[in-house]
């Protein structure tokens, strides 16, 4: 969590985006690490994100070497809330949870997690955070 929002921090007032790295079990997914990736969007960049390409690919083959995989994505809404937008949800995918920040003023303020059901529609499902020992 704490990567996550030095990252998402950094890139206010602009979105930012990564990907979520760990495992999924029965359903639930769990997150392991979180990996900041440049958002390639630059003509709206304040309220839209898109990953490169060539960038996933390196963070997903780095996770598989590991025994992990991308399970989900996170990105940033600048001084919005942490809910989906339209455009989150006509680019997203059912199988990957979308973990939502809300930066406001350059401070993270909440982060909500997300799923894409079958008929399109974003669930809230629970964001639970343990710290490593």
């Amino acid at each position: 969590m704490d990567q996550m929002r030095q990252h998402l921090e950094a890139g206010y007032p602009n979105e930012a985006c990564g990907a979520l790295i760990g495992r999924v079990a029965g359903g639930d997914h769990t997150v392991d690490e979180f990996r900041g990736m440049r958002n390639t969007i630059t003509d709206r960049p304040r309220d839209r994100y898109a990953l490169d390409p060539l960038e996933q690919l390196r963070v997903q083959k780095d996770a598989e070497s590991r025994g992990l995989e991308i399970i989900g994505f996170a990105h940033s809404h600048p001084d919005h809330p942490a809910i989906p937008s339209r455009f989150d949800t006509e680019h997203g995918w059912s199988f990957y949870s979308y973990v939502v920040a809300s930066v406001r003023e350059g401070t993270l303020r909440e982060a909500r997690s997300w799923r894409l059901d079958t008929s399109g529609t974003f669930q809230e499902e629970a964001l639970e955070t343990t710290r490593k020992a």
